[in-house]
């Protein structure tokens, strides 16, 4: 790589232009780099008799990026974004494992799995403070200022850098006592006769999909009771008032014990998805971060934490 490209009249020049098209006219551009809006002009015009392209057109009361100008803006922006994450990580590197860690956590999850394993995080790392925020909603973590988040399902937002912690699935459970009463399905259709505890945050709510193999069934369900809240329809699911859809996180305690048995065994509800460990990819992490990031990926490691009440 030649380094000539980057010496300071090259950078005054693209320091220029890009105030020139983030703000809209000289003027302004020249009260952004404090100087005045002549030396602003002169910049660019310098930078576009080096590339041999027009880069703004120019009026006397307004300024225009190109074409060629809107798409040397958008490289430039990436390739500032690249030097300040190289800056971040260099920092990273020195820092020492302590500050105010923001996680957002899903909300039954979290409090069942994750929650009560901080304490041996925070023992480890005694420079750091965790804010932990439950919700069952999905937050934007860039917007709200979170470090991590712990998102179950499938992702859909690029802007965020994933580690997948494990393998999820939905699954079905009844109560022995539900089942007793009012029967054992044996094929996904037997379900249109049961009491369905419905948790409304499913993307396909108020439709089961099941899956078994290559074969999808998918059944509208009814029950007298919905809601958003997974820990609430559990309580249901162990008072024998219906049948559960919902994460194997949520049920495995319960049916290691024997309080929950599998409805429908063959078959799983939605697609497979996983557990993520995920994190705003504009910024290299922090030392706490990385810390955080290692250590609970040594607790999923061999096996889900919630797979282990099978053992």
């Amino acid at each position: 790589m030649s380094f000539d490209v980057l010496d300071s009249q090259h950078s005054d020049e693209i320091a220029a232009f890009l105030a020139v098209a983030g703000q809209g006219s000289f003027v302004a551009a020249g009260k952004l780099l404090q100087r005045h809006p002549t030396i602003i002009s002169k910049r660019l015009a310098a930078l576009e008799k080096r590339l041999g392209v027009r880069l703004m057109e120019r009026s006397t009361r307004r300024v225009r990026i190109t074409e060629t100008g809107a798409q040397l803006e958008q490289k430039l922006k990436v390739a500032l974004g690249l030097i300040v994450e190289a800056e971040q990580q260099a920092i990273s590197g020195a820092n020492e494992v302590r500050g105010v860690l923001r996680l957002a956590l899903p909300a039954a999850m979290g409090r069942q799995w994750i929650g009560p394993m901080l304490p041996e995080f925070l023992e480890s790392n005694p420079g750091v403070y965790i804010v932990a925020d439950y919700s069952e909603h999905l937050v934007d973590i860039i917007e709200h200022g979170y470090d991590i988040a712990i998102r179950i399902g499938e992702l859909v937002d690029s802007r965020l850098i994933a580690n997948k912690l494990c393998d999820h699935q939905r699954i079905l459970c009844a109560s022995p006592n539900y089942l007793g009463r009012f029967g054992n399905p044996k094929e996904p259709t037997d379900l249109l006769d049961h009491n369905c505890l419905r948790f409304s945050g499913l993307a396909s709510f108020p439709e089961w999909k099941l899956h078994r193999g290559d074969r999808q069934q998918t059944v509208v369900t009814k029950g007298s009771l919905t809601s958003n809240d997974s820990e609430t329809l559990l309580s249901a699911a162990l008072a024998g008032h219906g049948i559960l859809g919902a994460g194997e996180w949520l049920m495995s305690r319960h049916i290691a014990s024997g309080e929950l048995v599998r409805v429908l065994p063959d078959w799983r509800l939605d697609s497979v998805g996983g557990v993520y460990l995920v994190r705003p990819s504009s910024k290299f992490p922090a030392a706490m971060v990385q810390a955080f990031k290692t250590w609970i990926e040594s607790k999923f490691a061999s096996a889900p934490p919630w797979s282990r009440t099978f053992e």
